[in-house]
């Protein structure tokens, strides 16, 4: 440590004795009087004491390491980066799959809405169709009732008339022939 003291002080002091009143510029490059010998000799001295230090390799080292850091850094951000492109592109497919599937529920619905119509036409029709088969059941019914209540009524005038003639003095073998006739047409009538 000593031995760096001395030198040392020689630089330091150097600037001040060349800067002393006795300075003649007829010494030489050489001289400690010279102030540019001693700012030379002093810059060796401190370049020197650097790398004896070895100051530059720390510097290096140092600058390494930042550098290396910087580029941790950098690939760490260009990682993120591609993460969050990749979950970018991850959300868009999914959007994109949400919307075709939002598309195909809606035209699922639509289907589902158009079956439903058809399905309640068709009950409609069916329902139309077992009325009018009613209401034509209920109508042949009504001429089947009144078909036989003219039957009825018929039969019930020539029973009169077959008695009318009777009671007027018909012969027995016509009233017998007559009763036969309208028995005949009756038979003939309900079938």
């Amino acid at each position: 440590m000593n031995r760096l003291l001395i030198p040392a002080l020689i630089v330091t002091s150097g600037p001040a004795l060349a800067a002393e009143p006795g300075y003649a510029p007829g010494y030489g490059f050489t001289s400690l009087f010279n102030t540019d010998f001693v700012v030379l000799i002093g810059f060796l001295l401190f370049l020197s004491i650097l790398f004896y230090f070895n100051v530059p390799a720390m510097l290096g080292g140092m600058l390494d390491k930042r550098a290396e850091g910087i580029k941790a850094d950098l690939d760490e951000a260009r990682a993120l980066r591609e993460e969050a492109q990749t979950l970018l592109a991850s959300y868009e497919r999914k959007s994109r799959e949400v919307a075709d599937q939002a598309e195909r529920i809606v035209a699922q619905a639509k289907a589902d809405a158009e079956a439903a119509a058809e399905q309640a036409r068709a009950d409609l029709a069916r329902s139309i169709e077992r009325r009018l088969a009613a209401a034509e059941d209920q109508i042949a019914s009504a001429e089947d009732k009144a078909v036989r209540s003219i039957r009825n009524r018929a039969v019930e005038v020539a029973i009169a008339a077959a008695a009318d003639s009777v009671a007027k003095g018909m012969g027995a073998s016509d009233a017998n022939r007559f009763i036969d006739d309208a028995i005949g047409e009756v038979e003939r009538r309900l079938h």
